[in-house]
């Protein structure tokens, strides 16, 4: 008897709807000749999702989990008190690719959309026709995004590129994969929960269980790395190989963004780096939070421990790509940001990022910029933002930066240091899109100092409750200075309430 293949699945999957068509991959506008210029620096785009820049030893972290960052940041300027504008995937990454706040892009509810008013404001379009544009993403919630800027980008590559097990289908869907990975991913196959097909989801579940058993796992003692609930299974080392192939096909000017799923749970380290981390204890002891989920230290302490062997694993791969980039002569040309669109948490009861806490090892990420041809090591300690991505880069790519965006050109990269500038960090899940921002947790870092507004959450019995810190006396935000310093504590708390009544009355809630 024939076996019953994923093949076969699609196919059948796909002729009762009646209406759509699978194609393998988006269509990608070719650079034309004359759009090609090269003496125009090329721009790379690495989004490590969920990376802490807590957990780094670039930044001090006392476990070695980053040499070959390290490596890398010799040669770059690294920014070392950078922010995420969202505490997950769905802000952080929108705010990194349009330069607008959350409270503009509206995208902060769970595989949330960018309001329709805004969508044009991004990277890939500002790009320009004198680039060729490439969008790569192994977490499926930036698709959505892509699915908007469609018009402005020329390639789209799919999901499970370069990954050994693919069962996704939306991303395939080349004249519409927005939608397309609503109905399937998010509806029809959604393995997080009982699949509204019984009969197509039951299916496709065996099958990816059967493929899954049969893949080889070797080199990954707790199980290949997957995309959380998605069908997709890969090997850090294999994706990697497909990003340096990938690169090795630019021609033209490209403007590409690559987003990989680790280290981002599930962890998954590989074996050279597997209970690497055993025994070594230094972590601050840190009150459960009552906005947190409890969960006990010692189970924070052990997911940390298999967390940062992750990034390990990540960065040991991450090394083989910089060396590439450097042997091959790339990074005399073109620019390569390192960066996360959230961080993990491993404290006061929370692990992972799903959560309102904004302390910084949720919210603070690497930054690193490598210039074509830079020789040097430059630091930035005062605070930035991932909003100010897309300013500095519009600038970098064609010397101009749009009206609309809401950060800075980085400092040494263009910008000026600015002293007393404030940015901001909120979390509005549960908050409807497109409605003034009730439930809210948000931060504002100013200097040395980070206020944190809690609005309507039923733990406070709906209640404004603020926390403040000096990161500068104390990095662990153990010490909460509100109730403390009535001065500062008034001047940050009427500049924070002003900003969010400021974003409230601009109302653009039905856009």
């Amino acid at each position: 008897m024939t076996p019953f293949t994923r093949r076969d699945f699609l196919k059948l999957s796909l002729a009762t709807s009646g209406s759509l068509a699978l194609s393998r991959l988006m269509p990608a506008i070719s650079a034309t000749k004359e759009n090609q210029n090269t003496s125009l620096p090329g721009v790379v785009i690495l989004v490590f999702d969920a990376m802490s820049a807590r957990n780094l030893s670039l930044y001090g972290y006392k476990r070695p989990t980053t040499p070959n960052l390290e490596r890398f940041a010799q040669k770059a300027t690294v920014y070392n008190a950078h922010y995420s504008a969202g505490t997950f995937t769905s802000p952080g990454t929108a705010s990194l690719l349009t330069g607008l706040y959350p409270w503009t892009h509206r995208a902060f509810n769970e595989a949330g959309l960018i309001a329709r008013n805004v969508v044009e404001r991004n990277i890939f379009q500002l790009a320009g026709e004198k680039y060729h544009r490439l969008a790569f993403s192994q977490n499926t919630w930036p698709n959505y995004f892509f699915g908007q800027f469609r018009e402005s980008i020329n390639k789209i590559l799919p999901t499970g590129s370069f990954s050994l097990i693919d069962h996704l289908v939306g991303d395939k869907l080349g004249k519409d994969s927005l939608n397309g990975q609503r109905a399937f991913e998010d509806f029809l196959f959604q393995n997080d929960a009982v699949p509204p097909s019984l009969v197509f989801g039951l299916a496709e579940r065996l099958i990816h269980r059967y493929q899954l058993n049969r893949a080889h796992s070797e080199g990954y003692p707790n199980g290949l790395p997957r995309t959380g609930s998605y069908p997709v299974v890969f090997r850090i080392e294999e994706v990697i190989d497909g990003l340096i192939e990938t690169i090795k096909e630019f021609d033209t000017p490209t403007m590409a963004y690559f987003h990989l799923y680790p280290p981002h749970s599930p962890y998954a380290p590989t074996e050279s780096f597997f209970r690497s981390f055993q025994g070594d204890n230094f972590f601050v002891d840190k009150p459960d939070h009552v906005l947190g989920d409890h969960d006990s230290v010692e189970k924070l302490n052990n997911r940390r421990r298999v967390y940062d062997e992750y990034i390990a694993s990540l960065d040991q791969e991450f090394g083989r790509l910089y060396d590439f980039l450097e042997s091959s002569g790339f990074l005399e040309k073109n620019y390569v940001v390192v960066t996360s669109d959230h961080g993990e948490m491993f404290e006061r009861g929370v692990m992972g990022h799903n959560s309102p806490l904004l302390y910084d090892a949720g919210v603070q990420v690497p930054l690193i910029i490598s210039a074509p041809g830079q020789r040097s090591r430059q630091d930035v300690y005062l605070p930035t933002v991932s909003v100010d991505i897309v300013p500095t880069l519009s600038h970098l790519m064609s010397g101009k930066t749009p009206d609309w965006h809401e950060g800075e050109v980085l400092p040494l990269l263009g910008g000026q240091e600015k002293p007393g500038r404030s940015i901001f960090t909120m979390y509005a899940m549960k908050n409807p899109a497109f409605e003034p921002l009730k439930k809210i947790s948000l931060a504002m870092r100013k200097d040395q100092y980070k206020l944190i507004y809690y609005r309507a959450f039923n733990d406070y019995n709906r209640e404004d409750r603020f926390e403040l810190y000096d990161l500068e006396g104390d990095r662990e935000e153990l010490r909460d200075l509100y109730p403390d310093d009535p001065a500062i504590t008034r001047s940050l708390r009427d500049e924070l309430l002003g900003k969010l009544e400021d974003v409230n009355s601009l109302a653009p809630y039905m856009a």
